[in-house]
């Protein structure tokens, strides 16, 4: 039967993820999912894309702040209590522009210290409403934070031990899953069964149903090693090398896809939790986002 088997939430966008037993669902994603973004001075965000060593930024949420830990440096602490006296700044993800509640001068201090360029530190404002692709949605309204495009990230553990065999065939490392940071990693299925895949009902009741609307084309993140900061010295462009062979997708321009982007369909306020089963429905139509097969 397949599972739920790991979660993960990324309160910061682009640092270090927390593995979690079980997560509080909303209709925008995990609870704290992608809740704060570092921003340059611009109020572009920036990412592992620009800056690795962001890998190396560790959160932990308590019931009343985010800690932030970092080498060689004192943990700070931002109150979950937005309060007031935060001000407004408008910042830029991708293609949308909105604004943002700033955290103050201390929080960009530490993240300007620890990243090497002058930054700041923003937080969602949960008075505004990010609206998702309506191309990929089929029109349904779905929102997310400071996601790159959607509230859910879905990956498969056989779909990565599938690609582990190849890398491991031509001596390079077996990776982790956290090369992929997904929200919910599903087990008990068969290598890329998420290119097909259209909905998932998770627990006895099916209260949680998920829509896969959309293949995730990789960046170089999946290169950087999420416990260090870095690439191997080896093999830097692993796994996108061994990808290339066969994960090209025309839904994305030959994008190489690992993992689909998802929306909640029901379930707000309901909790998830890792050994839940779960059920699913096949999406087998012409759109659907099966990846470049080797023949």
């Amino acid at each position: 039967m397949p599972v739920l088997s790991a979660l993960y939430t990324y309160p910061i966008k682009s640092c270090r993820g927390i593995v979690q037993g079980e997560a509080s669902l909303t209709s925008i994603g995990l609870a704290w999912d992608r809740h704060w973004m570092v921003v340059d001075s611009d109020g572009r965000f920036v990412s592992q894309r620009e800056y690795p060593s962001m890998a190396r930024i560790v959160p932990m949420l308590t019931e009343a702040d985010l800690l932030v830990h970092a080498a060689n440096m004192p943990m700070l602490s931002v109150s979950l209590d937005i309060g007031c006296g935060r001000n407004l700044r408008q910042v830029t993800i991708w293609k949308d522009h909105l604004p943002a509640l700033d955290e103050g001068d201390l929080a960009a201090q530490w993240f300007s210290e620890v990243i090497g360029v002058s930054v700041r530190l923003v937080r969602f404002d949960d008075a505004v409403q990010r609206r998702v692709s309506a191309r990929w949605t089929g029109g349904d309204a779905a929102f997310t934070q400071f996601a790159d495009g959607f509230p859910l990230l879905v990956t498969v553990q056989e779909s990565l031990d599938e690609l582990n065999a190849r890398l491991l065939a031509k001596g390079a490392p077996a990776l982790p899953m956290d090369r992929f940071r997904p929200n919910l990693v599903l087990s008990g299925l068969e290598a890329y069964d998420e290119d097909f895949l259209n909905t998932i009902s998770i627990g006895a009741d099916g209260a949680i149903v998920l829509r896969l609307v959309k293949p995730c084309a990789r960046c170089p993140i999946p290169t950087i090693d999420q416990a260090t900061g870095t690439r191997d010295s080896t093999w830097p462009n692993e796994p996108l090398d061994t990808m290339a062979v066969y994960r090209a997708n025309r839904l994305v321009d030959g994008g190489l896809t690992f993992g689909q982007n998802a929306i909640v369909v029901h379930g707000e306020g309901q909790r998830l939790r890792t050994g839940t089963d779960l059920r699913y429905e096949w999406n087998f139509t012409e759109n659907s986002s099966g990846a470049g097969v080797e023949g």
